[in-house]
């Protein structure tokens, strides 16, 4: 069991910045992934972008390239997302998400934190 905390949700004016942090406990050592959804109340949750921790390599929705950077901490399983140039359209809650290695979808979340832009 992978146990996923999340922080650094909150208040941003349009074209601000906020970053967001997820780090992994419990069975963390054979996490493949971490990543970002978010979700608006009454619509789908939605892919944001995600880190494949064993190449380094990322990927991004396309409403957020350019604007959000994920990235993860030289140790410890931890990611982060760097979001700027905020618009009001990112409102949402927004979710961190581990996939183990050997799983075919995201199989660990995290609590969620509360991310509103003001236009």
């Amino acid at each position: 069991q992978v146990q996923l905390v999340e922080s650094g949700g909150g208040l941003a004016q349009a074209g601000g910045s906020l970053r967001l942090s997820c780090e992994a406990s419990g069975r963390a050592f054979n996490i493949y992934a971490m990543g970002w959804f978010r979700q608006v109340p009454g619509e789908e949750r939605e892919f944001v972008a995600l880190f494949r921790l064993n190449i380094g390599a990322t990927d991004y929705a396309d409403s957020v390239k350019g604007r959000f950077t994920i990235s993860k901490h030289r140790v410890k399983n931890a990611v982060y997302l760097q979001m700027n140039n905020l618009k009001p359209e990112d409102t949402a809650i927004y979710y961190c998400a581990a996939q183990r290695i050997g799983a075919t979808t995201w199989d660990s979340w995290g609590q969620g934190t509360q991310v509103t832009v003001s236009s």
